[in-house]
């Protein structure tokens, strides 16, 4: 899956910039002419049924259906959200608090990538279910910023309450801000919603302009929203022991013995994204759509463990689990969620304390209480995230596992393309529903871990197209076919793309797809001294690519979990991912797009392993765990090196010694032959089954001897 060239977090993110699959696709019923309350069942079910659908971006793109605010009377598409309520009564908050805008962005309180159907406060305001946005509303004024992806269904879901500003800086804002809001007047924001790094960059444009932010830590729209979705009622659970290696006792004492040996000597430790406490204490939950996280905070010392959830959900099973009855060092402390503010409050009015905080991933608010500063110690990733990115001896095993399962579901599902296909009834979105359904069947399946991106033809050339009905394409044998799934499982997460052809590809689409190739397993296949930064690395997926003049606009890998995150941060090859190190799980996905044409993306899962060199010691390479074959007939020989020609020979032995014994064991002959099929090596340059061409000049000079002496 595609990948942000930012965090996911700040205002300019927005996959993988990624292929951008956001899960939750908030569907406003049409309010055209009139303002219209859906009863809440009605609520979370089209909050279901978006998550499901996938966004209607590409839709939009082909539909003529527009707002047009500039016509008598103005035009609004049955599409278009009637918001003239929601804005009253927001405004009506504005007044009591002294404010005179409101700044609404598109982020959780945990500065999530993928945010639950509560936190869709953007979508409930405008009307606009876009993944990236950032919305400001004055007393007279409404304005929505979104990047151009965006751009035609922002025009087809917003009334004409809103103006669209197609921007995505902060600066862009904070210029519509002075020119909007009156010298000497307050703009309030949700410091929960706000990352360090946002709160700064607003405070620099702003400063000079006799106009100052307003932290409200109540939100405003949640005060307006009166039909908002609850958390879910789902108890959280633990792993179990068979895919554990580590306690959370012995994770505790790991980053405390990281807290005692900091120069700096933080006595406390807050952890504020979900994954932190969610491998933390072992501990599942489905407060976000594909990500098996729950609403948490966890502030750990030397010596106590307080826990903040939502109490109702802690099972007495969950209670003993966590030592939650006693007192003492690995005791866990239970409080409830929306108790971390005060009780972090008076944490830090403790003489002598210090608290470490990720900058990446602490909201404001929070941040803002740890006052004075020399009781705060940053860094900009937890010593639980750089922790949690190397995977232990179970975890590295386990994900590996899942990755053989994995392939054993995405190979049904290409041989049942290659088959059905040709007949003319699949489409992008029966593709999608077909991969979900033959990863479900497979061992401890939790269903998929982001929407799948299913692309036929030009579709498949918007980078982050997520399949609709409006968009949906019939998949026929003239046009190359991308598909970037994923599934999760209680083992291990996979992120894997194909590009495939089931017809005659062109010249054209035959070099591309070998280039993005050799890009691959260029990176696949480097040694590096440990220690090194994806960054530095990341233009070896490109080479070839550049070498005719092709590129791509996306990142080239990211982060992957067990049982997380399809993107698990700080991993992955941008400038602020982390040093590789052994056990490090990537994505290595280079591509290339042609505009209205078509799309390639060739993505696999790697791990980081030791290799040993002839001189220097300490070196690392990449180990593929992604294992299904690449489409054959898309593959041009000539361009591969012969060290390239053998890695790919290589990767294909694996597989079928790794799948074709799985796929014996449940009983799939039919799909073993198409995976022998597909796996066949291909002749190497120099081997038996090749000819150089100073071979062919020796033969001929035989065979011409031969004919003169007869």
């Amino acid at each position: 899956m595609l990948l942000r060239a930012t965090p996911p977090h700040t205002f300019t993110h927005t996959l993988h910039a990624t292929s951008d699959p956001q899960p939750l696709r908030v569907w406003i019923c049409s309010q055209r002419a009139r303002s219209v309350k859906m009863p809440s069942y009605s609520w979370l079910l089209a909050l279901y049924l978006a998550a499901l659908t996938g966004n209607t971006d590409g839709a939009v793109a082909r539909e003529s259906t527009e707002r047009n605010c500039s016509s008598t009377p103005p035009y609004l598409p049955s599409t278009a959200v009637n918001t003239s309520l929601q804005l009253e009564e927001l405004r009506v908050q504005m007044r009591a608090m002294n404010i005179s805008a409101y700044i609404i962005p598109a982020t959780d309180a945990h500065l999530s990538e993928y945010i639950a159907p509560r936190d869709a406060r953007l979508a409930f305001m405008t009307g606009f279910t876009g993944s990236a946005g950032t919305a400001v509303v004055t007393l007279n004024k409404a304005a929505l910023w979104t990047d151009s992806r965006y751009w035609v269904q922002a025009e087809r879901q917003m009334d004409c309450n809103w103006e669209l500003e197609k921007d995505v800086s902060i600066s862009s804002v904070a210029q519509w801000l002075i020119s909007e809001v009156p010298k000497g007047d307050e703009i309030g924001f949700d410091p929960f919603l706000f990352s360090l790094k946002t709160q700064e960059d607003y405070n620099i444009n702003l400063e000079s302009s006799d106009r100052s932010l307003k932290s409200i830590t109540e939100n405003l729209v949640d005060k307006v929203w009166k039909e908002r979705p609850s958390v879910p009622p789902d108890s959280l659970t633990r792993l179990p022991d068979r895919v554990i290696q580590r306690t959370w006792q012995e994770k505790v004492e790991h980053i405390r013995t990281q807290m005692g040996d900091s120069p700096y000597k933080p006595t406390g430790l807050l952890l504020s994204a979900l994954d932190e406490t969610a491998w933390l204490f072992n501990m599942r939950g489905n407060d976000i759509p594909y990500n098996p996280f729950f609403y948490s905070y966890t502030l750990l010392t030397m010596d106590e463990i307080w826990l903040f959830l939502h109490m109702e959900r802690v099972t007495e099973e969950l209670k003993v689990y966590l030592n939650a009855s006693c007192e003492g060092a690995l005791c866990v402390q239970l409080k409830g969620y929306d108790t971390i503010l005060d009780h972090l409050k008076n944490y830090v009015s403790r003489p002598g304390v210090k608290v470490w905080i990720g900058t990446e991933y602490t909201n404001y608010a929070l941040y803002e209480v740890i006052t004075p500063q020399d009781k705060l110690l940053t860094s900009s990733y937890s010593p639980v995230l750089t922790t949690k990115a190397v995977k232990d001896e179970t975890e590295q095993q386990i994900l590996r596992d899942a990755h053989v399962r994995d392939a054993v579901a995405v190979i049904q599902f290409l041989m049942w393309l290659e088959k059905t296909v040709p007949e003319g009834n699949q489409t992008e979105l029966t593709a999608a529903e077909y991969v979900d359904k033959c990863r479900s069947k497979q061992k401890d399946s939790r269903g998929p871990s982001f929407g799948t991106i299913s692309a036929s033809g030009p579709n498949a050339a918007l980078a982050h197209y997520s399949p609709s009905k409006e968009t949906n394409r019939r998949l026929t044998v003239d046009e190359m076919y991308l598909v970037d799934s994923g599934g999760q499982y209680l083992d291990g997460t996979t992120d894997i793309t194909r590009t495939v052809h089931w017809g005659k590809p062109t010249e054209m689409q035959k070099e591309a797809f070998t280039r993005v190739l050799m890009g691959n397993i260029e990176i696949s296949r480097t040694i590096f001294p440990s220690g090194t930064r994806g960054v530095n690395m990341e233009m070896l997926g490109r080479r070839a690519l550049w070498e005719v003049g092709l590129n791509y606009g996306h990142g080239t890998g990211h982060g992957v979990g067990n049982y997380f995150g399809v993107h698990e941060w700080p991993v992955g090859f941008q400038s602020n991912n982390i040093p590789f190190r052994a056990g490090m799980f990537t994505s290595i996905e280079p591509g290339y797009y042609k505009e209205n044409d078509f799309g390639i993306r060739i993505e696999d899962v790697a791990v980081v392993v030791p290799v040993q060199t002839k001189y220097g010691n300490n070196y690392l390479t990449f180990d593929t765990v992604s294992l299904v074959p690449y489409d054959r007939k898309l593959i041009d020989t000539s361009l591969l090196s012969s060290e390239q020609l053998h890695f790919l020979n290589k990767y294909y032995k694996t597989i079928r010694s790794l799948v074709g014994p799985e796929l014996d064991n449940q009983g799939l002959r039919e799909e073993k032959d198409w995976m022998l099929r597909n796996t066949e090596p291909f002749a190497e340059i120099g081997s038996s089954a090749s000819v150089s061409s100073s071979s062919l000049t020796l033969i001929a000079l035989a065979v011409a001897l031969l004919h003169n002496i007869v």
